[in-house]
């Protein structure tokens, strides 16, 4: 039995650097969250009307310029933790352990939701069952399976995931493509019936949708040249981009807003219209694609990498430190993710609320903080230690656009999110839960790391 309390020991594993450029394109893409995209537009639509696709291309965009303004510390600094590292480094302890901890605790979240976005993609394909009684039987198969293809290799699940995500850019771009011939203009009118209010509504949820793309950062360790992290960025910033944006318009020039629901996904409800039967089920397969590959690569090895992460550093218990001696992978944090994950899937099915709203802002709130302050950072990074940035060999165009549209767009869905009748609850629940992580580090991971 491997010591895994013995730091020397913990050492002794490295990851393996096995992930080329297409496979970080497609953690990127893939990551892109399934629940997010192709649930909550739904939602977006009935709060925002046709301009949902609009407020979901600027959070894309916000979400994008956050990506490349972390490119050089992505390449100067290739990490699993990332933001931990990263935001360590220039703020100290206790901010790298916040960011860290904030990214990864919105990646368990949504282990929850999108386990049951694939549940319900999946019992799509057989109408004749229990839809609540087999979104959590599916749901927990589905988490299953992805746990044991994270514990079994990087290269299993990146191969998979890039397979994956490669049928999936085609479906989404086909369906752009032949969708367009089908759209009624009349259906875009009126395209803000619930004025800027509706519009802004629908930002957090597209913030929600494109947020888990920076998963690419977290590929650092793991990566054969860092360079290949500035330029999957960028590329898979502009792919999930362009088909997301273009397929959102068909999606809103075939359906009337106001027809619109959460029942199904919108995508496949167009598909089904306009190609009938099997254009549904095509579309449906899609829907699925994404979820898993969310949940792949961003649930499963993204969130598990800034555990391992955490633990070398000191942040959090060694255990989750051990990595696999033949497969390099953090079993521990996989196993503990998983089991986070089907616990908020029974949440979520008893009280959907409580997940599809509570928890769900709550991973908003999270994920803006951790890259917000990782934006500080990268500025901090791009003005005074421009020598490492050229040894790096990455430079990213137009310093400072990105970071200012990055963290301009932060503070402005930060302000949304503790908007309207919900706003004091989220604000009181960001406080709790940060409050208590405040305690555990100064009580507990302070006098270790300190030591």
């Amino acid at each position: 039995m491997v010591q895994v309390d013995n730091e020397v020991r913990i050492k002794e594993v490295e990851p393996l650097r096995n992930m080329g450029f297409w496979v970080i394109w497609a953690a990127g893409v893939g990551a892109v969250v399934g629940d997010g995209i192709f649930l909550l537009l739904g939602q977006g639509i009935q709060v925002a009307g046709p301009s949902a696709a609009i407020a979901f291309l600027v959070a894309g965009l916000i979400q994008m310029s956050m990506m490349i303004g972390l490119g050089e510390m992505a390449v100067a600094m290739p990490a699993a933790g990332a933001m931990t590292v990263w935001v360590e480094r220039f703020m100290g302890k206790w901010w790298g352990f916040f960011a860290g901890f904030a990214y990864a605790f919105g990646w368990v979240i949504t282990g929850g939701s999108i386990g049951l976005a694939i549940g319900r993609f999946t019992c799509w394909f057989f109408p004749s069952l229990n839809v609540n009684t087999w979104t959590i039987i599916f749901a927990i198969f589905w988490l299953t399976v992805l746990a044991i293809m994270n514990i079994l290799g990087t290269a299993i699940a990146a191969k998979a995931q890039l397979g994956l995500v490669l049928v999936l850019v085609g479906i989404m771009a086909v369906f752009g493509i032949l969708g367009l011939s089908h759209i009624d203009p009349v259906n875009y009118k009126p395209f803000m019936p619930f004025g800027f209010a509706g519009f802004a509504a629908a930002l957090p949820l597209g913030t929600y949708a494109y947020m888990g793309a920076v998963t690419i950062a977290t590929t650092g360790s793991e990566c054969k040249k860092p360079k290949d992290l500035g330029k999957a960025i960028v590329w898979a910033s502009i792919t999930f981009l362009a088909i997301y944006t273009i397929d959102q318009l068909v999606v809103e020039g075939i359906i009337p807003w106001q027809q619109v629901g959460m029942d199904a996904s919108p995508f496949t409800t167009a598909a089904a219209k306009i190609f009938g039967y099997y254009g549904g089920f095509i579309l449906n397969i899609a829907a699925w694609i994404a979820a898993f590959t969310s949940l792949l690569m961003g649930t499963f090895y993204s969130a598990s990498r800034i555990f391992y992460q955490s633990a070398i550093e000191g942040y959090m218990p060694k255990f989750f430190g051990y990595l696999h001696p033949k497969t390099r992978t953090p079993i521990w944090g996989i196993i503990a993710i998983y089991v986070f994950s089907v616990v908020a899937c029974i949440i979520g099915i008893t009280n959907p609320d409580f997940l599809y709203v509570t928890l769900s802002t709550q991973v908003v709130v999270a994920w803006i903080l951790s890259w917000g302050l990782a934006l500080v950072c990268g500025v901090m990074f791009k003005t005074k230690h421009k020598d490492e940035i050229e040894k790096a060999g990455w430079k990213q165009p137009l310093f400072p656009l990105f970071p200012v549209i990055g963290l301009g767009g932060c503070v402005y869905v930060l302000y949304l999110s503790f908007q309207g009748e919900a706003g004091i609850p989220t604000l009181i629940a960001a406080a709790v839960w940060i409050g208590l992580l405040a305690i555990y580090y100064f009580c507990t991971v302070k006098k270790r790391v300190s030591a």
